[in-house]
């Protein structure tokens, strides 16, 4: 989950330097398809590899959570900082935590709720450091909003797999699990993209737009959700998305190398409060998650 911080915090930059005017559902379409093309020789021998019917709808579910949260970082990518997002993004865990309890896979942790809290805390110190200076401090507009609905997405995600885990619905294997939640996402979203998007505005993508895709498809989204998958099988998502409190840092650290200049103390007490939530989580020990009854059927369904 630490890779899985840093590649995450390195996307946003990434997806910063991508042409303006390309239509963003169809460029997350094009992210999964590289992904799934990617993971393909990986898990076509898989055991359970063909999904039941009941892990058929958890995948679309889940393929609609991946599409919302990349669907709306391509459209927020130019109408709000790339600190914002991941600030922005620290919303995460304490969702993922709160539909964990609705959905019955989280137990109630008042030492995890309190690191969840010093993170956020951190986080929003980091933002205003990084607003520091500006006009108008902190503000939410439309890419932000955008942006925050595609983060409920993604809180989503690892609370619909530890849920279908523990039905049964789901195979064991992380690889198969991202495999077809990335294909379905990506059929979702192409449809959306084909239908609301002109796809001749992909003729404007340049080389570099093209390379960054396929890095952006690989990385961000194919070994991301991958690593992500396998930290849902052991860890309940309240904590498994806690390691997003990183990725604002690890922004904060792309700022302070490219501009030295705006290296202050303001900086301090976000990182500060980011470093020591992160160093509590991997002291604090693993709660067996809370988990509805279930008979295993996948394997047999399969």
């Amino acid at each position: 989950m630490l890779l899985w911080a840093l590649i995450v915090g390195l996307s946003f930059p990434a997806v910063g330097l991508m042409s303006e005017g390309l239509p963003p559902l169809l460029l997350t379409a094009m992210r999964f398809t590289i992904a799934s093309l990617a993971l393909w020789p990986l898990v076509r021998r898989a055991p359970a590899f063909r999904p039941s019917r009941q892990g058929l709808v958890l995948y679309v579910l889940m393929g609609l959570c991946t599409a919302g949260f990349f669907g709306a970082m391509f459209w927020a990518a130019h109408r709000a900082t790339a600190l914002s997002m991941s600030t922005l993004y620290v919303s995460v865990p304490l969702l993922a935590y709160g539909l964990g309890r609705l959905f019955g896979v989280e137990r109630r942790a008042g030492g995890l709720l309190a690191i969840l809290a010093l993170g956020a805390g951190g986080a929003l110190a980091l933002a205003w450091a990084g607003k520091a200076g500006q006009a108008g401090g902190l503000q939410l507009g439309a890419g932000e909003t955008a942006f925050f609905l595609g983060c409920l997405g993604s809180a989503l995600y690892p609370v619909l797999t530890k849920w279908g885990l523990a039905r049964g619905w789901l195979p064991d294997g992380a690889g198969v699990r991202t495999f077809w939640s990335l294909v379905v996402g990506a059929v979702l979203v192409g449809l959306m993209g084909l239908a609301a998007e002109a796809p001749r505005a992909l003729a404007a993508m340049t080389v570099s737009d093209i390379l960054l895709v396929a890095y952006l498809g690989v990385f961000s989204s194919g070994v991301t959700y991958w690593l992500m998958q396998r930290g849902t099988g052991a860890l309940t998502p309240g904590a498994v998305t806690a390691y997003t409190y990183l990725v604002p840092f690890v922004s904060v650290v792309l700022v302070v190398v490219g501009e030295p200049e705006r290296m202050g103390w303001q900086w301090v007490p976000g990182s500060l409060m980011v470093v020591l939530a992160i160093a509590l989580l991997l002291r604090r020990p693993v709660d067996p998650p809370a988990t509805p009854a279930a008979p295993r059927r996948c394997a047999a369904s399969s």
